[in-house]
C-alpha cells in the first residue's frame, strides 16, 4: 500500500523541472541516451546523470544496456499511465493561474502523439469516444471488454486479438489523456491498436520523441473504418 512517505518521495522526484522534462521526453516509449535527455532539459550532461540516478533509484526509469552505452526508458506501463494522469491533473489546476496556457507543446503533439505504447492526443481521445458510441467496447469492472462487433472490428483493424488477452497487462482500459483531459483508450489492446496502425502506415512517428503523425490513409481508413473523424 502507498503510504504518504512513498507519495512525498514521488513528489520530490517529479517536481524538478529538469527531471520532469527527462520523464515526459520518455513518455514516447523509446529509450534515449543520457546526452539527448540533457539537451532536451536544457542542463549539462554532469546534471543530467545526478538527477538520471535519482530517478532510476526512485524507480521511475529503468536503464537500458547497450554495449558501452546506457539508455533510459520509462519503468512500465503503470508508471507511464501515473505521469499520464498526473499532467491531465496539472492540466485541470492551471486555469486557476491567471494567463496560465492549458497546452504549450504545439498543436501537432496536441493533434496524436504516443502515451508510452499507445495513442494519445485529440485523435486519440476521437477513436476512443467512437469505440464507445457505436458500441464496439462496452464498460467493466477492470475497464473494458469488446462487444461481438468490437471483437470483428479490431480484428479487421489487424489487430491480432488472442496476443492482446495473452499479454500480462490489463485488456483495455480508459487513460486520462493529458491534453484533452479526457479518456483514450490504454492497455494491452490501446498498444496492439497504435501498432497496427504503424505497421499499415495509418500514422508514422514524427521527428519529435512523441509525436505521430496521421497519414491521409490513415484519415481515409479510421473514417471508413470506425466512423471517426480527424
Amino acid at each position: 500500500m502507498t503510504t504518504p512517505t512513498d507519495l512525498a518521495a514521488m513528489a520530490r522526484l517529479l517536481g524538478d523541472p529538469a527531471r520532469s522534462a527527462m520523464v515526459v521526453a520518455l513518455m514516447g516509449g523509446s529509450a534515449l541516451a543520457a546526452g539527448e535527455l540533457a539537451r532536451i532539459a536544457g542542463i549539462t550532461p554532469a546534471t543530467a546523470s545526478g538527477h538520471l540516478r535519482q530517478l532510476v533509484g526512485g524507480g521511475l526509469l529503468a536503464v537500458v544496456p547497450q554495449g558501452k552505452h546506457r539508455y533510459f526508458k520509462v519503468k512500465g506501463v503503470e508508471i507511464a499511465a501515473m505521469i499520464e494522469g498526473l499532467g491531465a491533473l496539472a492540466g485541470l489546476a492551471a486555469p486557476a493561474k491567471k494567463g496560465h496556457p492549458a497546452w504549450r507543446h504545439g498543436g501537432a503533439l496536441r493533434h496524436a502523439r504516443s502515451c508510452y505504447n499507445h495513442l494519445a492526443g485529440t485523435c486519440a481521445v476521437a477513436i476512443h469516444d467512437a469505440l464507445v458510441d457505436r458500441a464496439l467496447l462496452a464498460e467493466d469492472a477492470n475497464g473494458y471488454v469488446l462487444t461481438p462487433e468490437g471483437e470483428a472490428a479490431f480484428r479487421g483493424l489487424g489487430v491480432d486479438l488472442g496476443r492482446v488477452r495473452r499479454s500480462a497487462r490489463g485488456f483495455a482500459r480508459p487513460c486520462l489523456d493529458w491534453s484533452e483531459r479526457r479518456p483514450h483508450l490504454g492497455g494491452a489492446l490501446g498498444a496492439a491498436l497504435l501498432e497496427a496502425c504503424l505497421e499499415q502506415g495509418w500514422v508514422r512517428r514524427g521527428d519529435e520523441p512523441r509525436l505521430i503523425c496521421m497519414t491521409p490513409k490513415g484519415r481515409l481508413e479510421l473514417a471508413g473504418r470506425l466512423g471517426v473523424r480527424l
